[in-house]
């Protein structure tokens, strides 16, 4: 048996900012690990509108909260808001983890060691001469881009349906490195990139609870994709997607959100809190066994 944790006023406080922010996954994954620690901490959602983003932060600063996750729709309105701002999250243009760190506000994004943690260690291989194909041309799929940039794919397709957007999508890498292996495509294009695709990541809510039967692309689509290519899809419920479920039957291995978000959480514990060890898989089970998926 745990012992009871008390909430008292020595208590220190971390959180999570969205509006809304009811269904976040990360106080059950943070508080598992803080109990696992057995830390004086308790990691909060905070719902907070856009309106009053700037006079909540501040009053985090007056009752000293140790940090904050970032979800939607404030990942890039903050970035105003803070003292600083890592070169990798300035890179993205999204800020998704804050640390208090000598009475300032520092912002960073563990979005991207998030998506690259299980290719990293599970499916390690060399990237240089790999093609990835992204599905989609919104705030996550920067976080992506970065993160393929950062294993050294070859070639980094971006695919999106509004033209406007893609191009604007485009354009906003001008001024980085990684314009270089970035290539933006109409989604009419994918037919052709599919069957040269290794990495292929869906970024869009399509398939996400509640419409579970939905795919970003088409079962013919999927159809082409390489035999031992990586599907990857952000989303974490249902688990696996519909996209996933058709890209193994093509013989593709399959990576969900889930491990994103654990290990987005994992190396924002790491900023916070700096333990010897973070518990990985005591925040993975609590996790999988909120959504009922437990072993």
């Amino acid at each position: 048996m745990t012992k009871e944790r008390l909430i008292t006023g020595k208590t220190q406080l971390l959180g999570v900012i969205g509006h809304p922010v009811e269904h976040s996954l990360s106080p059950v994954m943070h508080n598992a690990a803080i109990a696992h620690l057995g830390l004086d901490y308790v990691y909060l959602p905070f719902p907070i509108a856009p309106e009053n983003l700037e006079i909540a932060i501040a009053g985090f600063a007056a009752i000293g909260v140790v940090g904050f996750n970032v979800t939607i729709p404030h990942k890039q309105a903050i970035m105003p808001l803070l003292s600083e701002i890592t070169p990798l999250a300035q890179t993205i243009g999204a800020v998704n983890t804050v640390s208090r760190q000598n009475n300032k506000w520092v912002g960073t994004n563990t979005d991207i060691e998030g998506f690259i943690a299980p290719l990293q260690t599970t499916y390690k291989q060399d990237w240089s001469q790999k093609v990835a194909v992204i599905l989609g041309n919104g705030g996550a799929a920067r976080a992506v881009v970065a993160g393929c940039y950062q294993l050294g794919f070859a070639k980094i397709h971006v695919v999106g349906r509004n033209v406007q957007r893609l191009e604007e999508f485009g354009k906003s890498w001008s001024n980085s490195p990684i314009n270089e292996n970035l290539q933006v495509d109409q989604w009419e294009e994918l037919s052709k990139l599919i069957p040269q695709a290794n990495l292929l990541v869906n970024t869009t809510p399509i398939g996400m609870y509640p419409k579970v039967d939905e795919l970003p692309l088409s079962g013919e689509e999927i159809a082409n994709l390489p035999t031992g290519a990586i599907a990857y899809d952000l989303i974490y419920i249902p688990k696996p997607t519909q996209f996933l479920k058709q890209a193994q039957k093509q013989g593709a291995i399959a990576i969900d959100g889930l491990e994103m978000l654990v290990q987005q959480g994992v190396a924002a514990l790491k900023i916070w809190l700096q333990p010897e060890t973070v518990p990985v898989e005591v925040m993975r089970q609590a996790l999988l066994n909120h959504l009922g998926l437990g072993k």
